[in-house]
């Protein structure tokens, strides 16, 4: 268990983000959240409860901000965001870098409560 993760389990609880609606179906959104630039993606065709990921939009090798500008795809059985500038592939559901394993984004727990973007700021 993450720490984020113990943290929502003891209580720290979800806030509101944003609605279904400023999602981008198999694409990324960026949100401010607590100062820090959150990328949101929407994956409404994989199935359970994956479909949601939040991830940091601070791209480590470069240092821009450009995680939400990405491109989603599968790199063997795992869904990545590729980064825009130097390509590397970041898991979505654990933020580490394939390529480059001293590499990783930072990740939240995020999900659709009804129409709502609830995300667990730890």
């Amino acid at each position: 268990m993450s720490r984020v993760e113990a943290k929502v389990q003891q209580g720290q609880g979800w806030q509101s983000l944003c609605s279904r609606q400023d999602l981008v179906a198999n694409s990324g959104v960026v949100a401010w959240v607590d100062g820090i630039q959150v990328a949101l993606f929407y994956l409404p065709g994989e199935p359970g409860d994956k479909q949601l990921y939040a991830v940091d939009n601070r791209d480590p090798k470069s240092g821009a901000n450009v995680i939400g500008r990405g491109i989603v795809g599968s790199l063997s059985g795992n869904l990545v965001i590729a980064a825009p500038l130097y390509k590397q592939h970041f898991r979505l559901d654990d933020g580490t870098c394939l390529e480059y394993p001293e590499q990783s984004l930072r990740t939240w727990p995020v999900r659709l409560h009804g129409e709502t973007v609830e995300i667990a700021m730890g």
